[in-house]
């Protein structure tokens, strides 16, 4: 059941619901049993009537002459009381409304059926009980036979009619006087009912804040208890998983750091003799110079996922720092992309000076990931576009390739995350994206991924405000 006027909490709920339950209870109880007696009521009068009509003409029978005249009718009607009527043929004798009120369906069955019958009507706006019955002889050996004598009696059933008024009026009373101990019962109910669920309802909400430790007491022996302990049981076994995810984590950050540290002084001197073969390449054999080129390559590969792996775990420890300054970023663009070579395939759009307070270095880092993503897997033309808007710096790149698709948008700032699992041994380590949202938030600002609209390629957005304060 739902709609506008039910109620949506679930402690109203339950309590419109007791409420209902308990006055529509009252309500047919009451009113059933004010049936029953207005009923009960009804049939003791009936009986009542009858009786006391039996009586008043067996007092006068005795002494009657049969068959009867005139006179013994108007005797019978008077002995029977007012609203009588008393028949023998052709003569009749009536006082009041009784002669109006007997219809004829009555007198066929007193005549056919030579018993006393019953009949309630409305008259006049009245209700009124319609007694019709023969009058017997008794021979001497007890042997009834019907004399021809009919008498039909109307007796007043307004005062018992206002009885049975008065008991419904009782019922709705009763009824009535229910509601508000309805109201204090659900009230009572749904605040025992509901005391668990709220403490369940804080506890989920504690979790949800990351309070892991958060836990409810059970009360009881109902299924509310046994929800409570299974929310707990749940709540430890989180607990437990995620203690050990970040105990995982951390070794896995610390492995990770010492590893790249403690290769810093081998990687320096393979650089150094990197560099010597790298001149006296030339003049190798072609096997040897081809060895010697991957080498090189490999080496500096080697040495490029070690920094980035190093500045990764400075993010994971919190230690990256800003060191901001008085920064052209149209100049700082145009500086990256002329000293890794990239200023004849790259286009660069920048209105004039954009001033602004940054990190040199770390936005070098932000662009150089970006652009060197952007020739990686895109197609020319590549072009970085450089622009101020209110208190940010936008640096949009964009490419011409088959652009992103939907399935790896949600996971191009992921670390190691390439979207061709075959392309393993490109100079990409899978890190640059997720180091140059790093940069970004570290300035206060955002990298944002994704397609050009209404042509081929992928679109990257750096935004970052003007000034970053030292962090």
């Amino acid at each position: 059941m739902s709609g506008p006027l039910w109620p949506r909490g679930l402690r109203s709920r339950l309590l419109v619901a007791f409420v209902v339950v308990t006055v529509l209870g009252a309500v047919v109880a009451a009113w059933s049993g004010a049936g029953t007696a207005g009923a009960a009521l009804v049939a003791s009068s009936e009986q009542r009537l009858t009786e006391a009509l039996t009586g008043q003409i067996g007092a006068v029978t005795p002494g009657l002459a049969y068959p009867p005249d005139q006179g013994a009718l108007e005797r019978l009607r008077s002995a029977a009381g007012a609203n009588t009527l008393v028949t023998y043929g052709s003569l009749r004798s009536a006082d009041g409304v009784a002669a109006d009120l007997v219809p004829d369906s009555l007198r066929t069955a007193v005549r056919t059926g030579n018993r006393m019958v019953t009949q309630r009507t409305t008259g006049g706006g009245e209700p009124w009980l319609l007694i019709g019955t023969p009058v017997m002889i008794t021979a001497p050996d007890g042997a009834r036979t019907p004399s021809g004598i009919e008498v039909y009696a109307a007796r007043d059933l307004a005062g018992v009619e206002r009885e049975i008024a008065g008991m419904a009026r009782s019922a709705v009373v009763t009824a009535a006087l229910t509601l508000p101990l309805a109201v204090l019962l659900a009230l009572l109910a749904a605040g025992s009912v509901l005391r668990p669920v709220r403490d369940l309802r804080d506890t989920a909400r504690r979790l949800a804040a990351g309070d892991l430790g958060a836990r409810s007491n059970p009360r009881g022996a109902d299924e509310l208890a046994d929800l409570t302990a299974t929310v707990n049981e749940m709540a430890g076994s989180l607990q437990e998983s995620m203690a050990a995810l970040r105990r995982m984590q951390a070794d896995a950050r610390r492995f990770a750091a010492d590893v790249s540290h403690e290769l810093r002084t081998p990687l320096s001197t393979l650089t150094a003799v990197v560099e010597v073969l790298s001149m006296s390449a030339d003049g190798m054999e072609p096997d040897a110079r081809e060895s010697a080129q991957l080498a090189i390559t490999e080496t500096r590969r080697l040495v490029t996922l070690v920094e980035e792996l190093m500045e990764v775990s400075r993010f994971d420890a919190g230690t990256a720092r800003l060191r901001v300054e008085d920064l052209d970023v149209a100049g700082a663009v145009r500086d990256c992309l002329r000293a890794r070579g990239w200023s004849h395939r790259v286009e660069l759009v920048a209105p004039g000076a954009v001033p602004a307070r940054l990190d040199r270095r770390r936005v070098d880092v932000v662009v150089a990931n970006l652009v060197g993503n952007a020739l990686r897997h895109g197609e020319p033309p590549v072009r970085v576009v450089v622009a101020a808007s209110g208190g940010e710096v936008l640096v949009e790149v964009t490419d011409s390739g088959p652009g992103l698709p939907e399935h790896v948008l949600p996971h191009v700032f992921d670390r190691f995350y390439k979207a061709d699992a075959a392309r393993t041994r490109t100079p990409d380590s899978g890190l640059g994206l997720a180091l140059a949202l790093e940069n970004a938030r570290l300035h206060g600002g955002d990298v944002e991924a994704g397609n050009r609209t209404g042509a081929r390629g992928a679109r990257f957005v750096l935004r970052l405000p003007r000034e970053s304060g030292d962090r």
